[in-house]
């Protein structure tokens, strides 16, 4: 049994095996799909879940239930944020006050498109953590001045899976969590331009993206969002436009990051900021709210929670 974005899943170990043997010009893109297809495993708007498929699949690896094809690319890793194509752009000083610069023009980022690669590069080259590659539900944002000239750029991804602080502020005990952690939303970067010069935008940024994230996500994933997170680090920023924006202080990490299953990755400590979407968000995430569905595939079966 194993448990992928809070569902758990109990896989036909020996269809898989079969399904690898039989297909040797398979790759594992072309594995996962298949997987997805037969399982019936998709959103609610119908997308294949590649990306969890295949998290489940270097799990039965790592376990040693299965051996995967070789990679037919080679992986970029955390090298993704040093080698993004560069996309040509001004970076001449924008200083003025905020109503010079409106109305904003706040798009959402479509995956194949030429605002895609332009927020792959400039993240990647001004953002301090770079950026990679980024797995499961998210949504890139581009913010541009009524020119069209690009200020700032946020992306919002799948929540941290346990933080103590955000989880006693929400109330949720581990059940809860595990089944409604996808309504939960973490701001993992937020980029103002560095040629940026206008007082107030970032927090005016926030206060807009937070008035669509949730309808935008619906449209995208099927779910709503109830809550959004994010972790500020405490030796280079001081949250000052996340506090303008409402936002609310929870605590702080434990100076560990969200891949540090065996406690042994030390890291700075973040403080964890909060932003309800909703006022019954606590209901919402900790309640009756949502029920248990299940959906069959061969060889095991995928508990997953339904909005009602």
């Amino acid at each position: 049994m194993a448990t992928i974005q809070g569902k758990k899943i109990q896989p036909d170990i020996q269809y898989i095996n079969k399904l690898i043997t039989d297909n040797p010009s398979w790759g594992r893109s072309r594995l996962s799909l298949e997987l997805c297809r037969q399982w019936n495993w998709h959103n609610r708007n119908g997308q294949h879940k590649d990306m969890a498929c295949r998290n489940l699949l270097l799990k039965l690896e790592r376990a040693g239930c299965i051996v995967l094809p070789e990679r037919q690319r080679k992986y970029m890793g955390r090298s993704l944020k040093r080698s993004a194509e560069f996309v040509p752009h001004l970076t001449e000083e924008i200083n003025g006050n905020l109503r010079t610069f409106g109305p904003l023009q706040i798009a959402s980022v479509a995956q194949y498109s030429d605002d895609n690669d332009l927020f792959n590069c400039l993240v990647s080259k001004y953002h301090y953590l770079g950026y990679g590659n980024t797995a499961g539900e998210n949504i890139k944002y581009l913010v541009r001045d009524h020119t069209g000239r690009p200020l700032a750029c946020l992306l919002f991804c799948s929540a941290a899976w346990k933080v103590q602080s955000r989880d006693s502020f929400i109330g949720w005990d581990h059940e809860r969590r595990e089944v409604n952690l996808c309504y939960v939303a973490n701001n993992s970067r937020f980029l103002i331009l560095p040629w940026i010069k206008i007082p107030h935008l970032a927090s005016h940024i926030l206060s807009r993206i937070s008035k669509r994230l949730s309808s935008d996500w619906s449209e995208k994933y099927g779910h709503p969002v109830y809550l959004l997170e994010t972790f500020v680090d405490r030796t280079l920023f001081r949250g000052v436009c996340y506090r303008a924006a409402n936002w609310v202080l929870a605590g702080q990490t434990k100076g560990r990051t969200r891949n540090d299953r065996d406690h042994t990755i030390k890291t700075s400590i973040k403080d964890v900021y909060v932003y309800p979407l909703v006022r019954t968000f606590r209901k919402r995430l900790c309640g009756d709210d949502h029920v248990f569905h299940r959906e069959s595939f061969q060889g095991g079966m995928i508990y997953a929670p339904l909005a009602l």
